[in-house]
């Protein structure tokens, strides 16, 4: 198994192994198998407390390292210093590379010279576990943008959601909305109605592929607003494009952006 080559293998050279795993929506069933393996068989995995709960089913004879949210610096930290003889696994959710800790965590261990192997392990994100609870709204070119100006200017969030409008991406919003930041989600989306007409469909799903907790609204992009107070931190909005549609199904509104065969064959 692949933990079990990794313990060998440092334990043989002396070393120890890090990996930094995407845990996806929260439940073990969307996890990687490489993930699963991994985690089973470290020595030590390090996380958020919300996240370490989400995993508790594979989490026995591992030492455990907990931390909060705002602790992302000392947990890191933590991480480096274990690798260091040990086959550690920190946790993030969805994946690791999209608003989660690999960048992190790589400049950490880039700053302390740790020399042991670094895997960074994918995980599903927020905006395709969303989207496949809408149906089809991403398939073609899209970005996303996380609304949430902690480490990010408000002033650049800006320019990038103002590019991304003018283009007709899919766009996807991360960090709507807090209870320190209930404004971002509303200037956004007067930034966004510049350049995407009215009619655009927008999917807001909250809690996805997470079973009991999972909730979604299908609106557009002039109507998004009256559903400001539903919108929170669990939240992902998908704003499509001008050719995007809705299809009223017999189970649910789902959203399909054309990929473009229209134009070449017939079907």
């Amino acid at each position: 198994m692949v933990g079990s080559q990794s313990q060998s293998q440092s334990e043989a050279s002396g070393k120890g192994r890090l990996y930094i795993i995407g845990i996806g929506p929260g439940s073990v069933e969307h996890l990687t198998v490489k993930a699963r393996e991994v985690i089973l068989n470290s020595d030590y995995v390090v996380g958020n407390g919300t996240y370490l709960d989400q995993m508790a089913s594979l989490l026995d004879k591992q030492n455990i390292v907990r931390s909060a949210m705002g602790k992302e610096v000392d947990r890191a930290r933590k991480a480096v210093e274990l690798a260091q003889g040990n086959v550690v696994s920190m946790i993030s959710g969805g994946d690791a590379n999209i608003y989660g800790m690999a960048g992190l965590v790589l400049e950490v261990a880039e700053h302390a010279n740790l020399n042991v192997e670094i895997e960074v392990l994918p995980g599903v994100t927020a905006i395709t576990a969303a989207a496949s609870v809408l149906g089809a709204p991403i398939v073609n070119d899209f970005c996303t943008v996380s609304l949430s100006d902690l480490l990010t200017p408000w002033e650049v969030i800006e320019k990038r959601l103002d590019a991304a409008a003018s283009a007709d991406f899919v766009m996807s919003l991360y960090n709507p909305k807090s209870r320190q930041r209930n404004s971002n989600f509303s200037r956004a989306i007067e930034i966004i109605r510049r350049h995407k007409e009215d009619s655009v469909p927008v999917g807001l799903v909250k809690n996805a592929l997470r079973d009991k907790d999972q909730d979604y609204i299908v609106t557009t992009l002039g109507e998004v607003l009256d559903h400001n107070d539903w919108v929170d931190m669990s939240t992902t909005i998908l704003i499509t494009t001008n050719d995007s549609r809705v299809w009223d199904t017999p189970y649910g509104k789902r959203i399909i952006t054309p990929r473009g065969y229209h134009r070449k064959y017939d079907y």
